[in-house]
């Protein structure tokens, strides 16, 4: 057929059997509900005659949004792989709410690694491969060859990773769906000596963080900032706040998590920010259906978001500020490392305040009038005192 008879064949045989098939026709189908139609032959006559994959031609009938990532060109030809490498990249964007230009550097890597794998292996069937277990030690020799070359061509061992990282969540992807029997580059890793150090513990700046928090339009968004870079938090248990876990009155503001909390005191003092805190809670409490956590998610059986969301919303608003760390969009753990760094400045201000007195003293050194001249109510005011002052600003100019 010519393109144009595919066309019209197409909306008169294909698209209705497929509806009768049970498919829905609002979104664009993938190739093996096409398949499964009867119609699995389309996708060789568009390639070997037309020089199309089924994705190409589906936007020739209605089925491409501007700008989406169907109009991607991935440089393979087998239409179930493009079709679950779409899927996959979606659920990131939609369910994971991952910022635009995260979604784009997961593509670009993917992209390149099923572009190698064509070039060695002659057709990139990554999930049809993937899918019966007799192919798990071949599949993962072939998957070694193209790591071999991105080995190769790659300049360091952080850039090897990543690709190994989005390879390798693109599998789970598809382990999950029971979509693949197995993850043929799951320990690829140790069979290279790639280097997982990081160059250095980056963290945001105190500019930055102004401007993550000037280009927060929601107190939503103002909380994730406050919660990840004013009170040190961890993106799970950002996600998880719940109102129980808050002592607001008197004069200790804290987080409560308890004993289960990892790596850390069970309480977090509220130095800065419970104003906002409070606002937040007041804007919840509105709802007469609330749970009482502080973001709260309807489609989570938990009822509140994942570390995951917290993450996503975090690098958007950091795409938005235009801020990065070395090139990237910065992480939530960099919000955390923030306060880290924030606290050991104010700790050194307090020393170096602290010097006068030890002086007057006939000592040289500020910790001795900490530990024998300040009781420890008045040592944790002082430390909360000049940390308020230190995130105060930051978040106020």
């Amino acid at each position: 057929m010519s393109l144009e008879e595919l066309q019209s064949f197409w909306a008169e045989k294909i698209e209705p059997d497929l509806e009768r098939s049970g498919v829905d026709l609002t979104e664009r189908p993938s190739y093996r509900q096409v398949a499964d139609a009867g119609y699995s032959g389309i996708a060789y006559a568009l390639r070997e005659h037309h020089d199309m994959t089924l994705t190409d031609f589906l936007a020739t009938v209605g089925y491409e949004e501007p700008e989406s990532s169907a109009s991607y060109q991935w440089g393979i030809e087998d239409e179930s792989t493009i079709d679950e490498l779409e899927s996959y990249l979606e659920t990131l964007e939609r369910r994971r709410q991952l910022a635009t230009s995260t979604v784009q550097t997961k593509q670009s890597r993917l992209a390149t690694y099923a572009r190698i794998y064509r070039e060695v292996h002659e057709e990139a069937n990554l999930v049809d491969r993937a899918a019966d277990p007799a192919n798990e030690s071949d599949e993962i020799r072939r998957a070694l060859v193209v790591f071999d070359e991105l080995n190769y061509e790659l300049g360091t061992d952080a850039s090897k990773l990543r690709y190994l990282s989005d390879v390798g969540q693109f599998y789970e992807h598809l382990e999950r769906r029971a979509k693949a029997a197995f993850n043929p580059v799951e320990r690829i890793d140790e069979e290279y000596n790639w280097s997982r150090e990081e160059p250095d513990n980056a963290a945001l700046t105190g500019r930055q963080v102004s401007r993550l928090d000037d280009a927060a339009d929601s107190q939503s968004e103002e909380l994730v900032v406050l919660a990840l870079c004013a009170w040190g938090l961890r993106r799970n248990e950002v996600a998880a706040l719940h109102t129980s876990q808050l002592v607001l009155e008197g004069d200790d503001p804290h987080i409560a998590f308890g004993d289960e909390r990892k790596n850390g005191p069970g309480t977090v003092a509220l130095i800065y920010g419970t104003s906002k805190l409070a606002a937040r809670i007041e804007q919840l409490d509105e709802d007469s259906g609330w749970s009482g956590y502080l973001f709260p998610s309807s489609r989570s059986a938990s009822g509140h978001i994942t570390g995951e969301t917290v993450q996503a919303r975090f690098q958007r608003l950091a795409e938005d500020a235009g801020v990065r760390v070395q090139g990237d969009l910065p992480t939530s753990k960099m919000g955390r490392r923030f306060w880290y760094t924030t606290y050991n400045q104010a700790m050194k201000n307090l020393r170096e305040n602290l010097d006068v007195i030890a002086a007057e003293q006939g000592s040289s050194d500020s910790s001795v009038v900490m530990k024998n001249y300040l009781s420890e109510e008045e040592r944790r005011q002082y430390r909360r005192e000049f940390m308020r002052e230190q995130l105060a600003e930051v978040f106020e100019g």
